[in-house]
């Protein structure tokens, strides 16, 4: 199963941010295990970059430490291309939220399962399944997962 996750599930889990951080990281583990395929779009990627770099500032080494969460990243995820077709047939969709629209584009045109977001309500025109974290998390634990 190839799931697309969105940057809030991502960073819950980078930044450690609570209550969304345990369903996170059992998703991360169940990618590091093989269980599902983690993705994450082109887009996604800047966005994770700029949250990672902002985690860091008044440390040392920023840009650097911003670089090692990306390579881990993308170590452990598949990276999705977002193309400007997504981006024009995205403006077709009736969504109040364009850079989701655009993930829900991405995300139908590679071939995905589904998408886990904190934010179901903005994928309510998917033609593919949302999950929130905690309905992945137990989805991933019925025994035809």
């Amino acid at each position: 199963m190839r799931v697309l996750l969105d940057t809030n599930v991502i960073v819950d889990v980078l930044q450690r941010r609570e209550p969304w951080f345990t369903d996170g990281q059992k998703i991360f583990y169940a990618i590091a295990n093989k269980q599902i395929t983690g993705c994450i779009t082109a887009k996604e990627a800047a966005d994770i970059h700029f949250f990672s770099r902002k985690q860091f500032t008044g440390q040392e080494n920023v840009d650097t430490k911003a670089r090692q969460v990306m390579t881990k990243l993308y170590a452990l995820f598949e990276l999705i291309d977002t193309l400007g077709i997504d981006c024009q047939n995205a403006i077709a969709i009736e969504n109040n939220d364009y850079e989701d629209a655009i993930m829900i584009e991405s995300a139908v045109r590679s071939g995905l399962d589904c998408i886990v977001t904190r934010n179901p309500e903005h994928f309510k025109v998917s033609p593919i399944p949302v999950y929130s974290p905690s309905e992945f998390v137990q989805k991933l634990n019925e025994p035809s997962a």
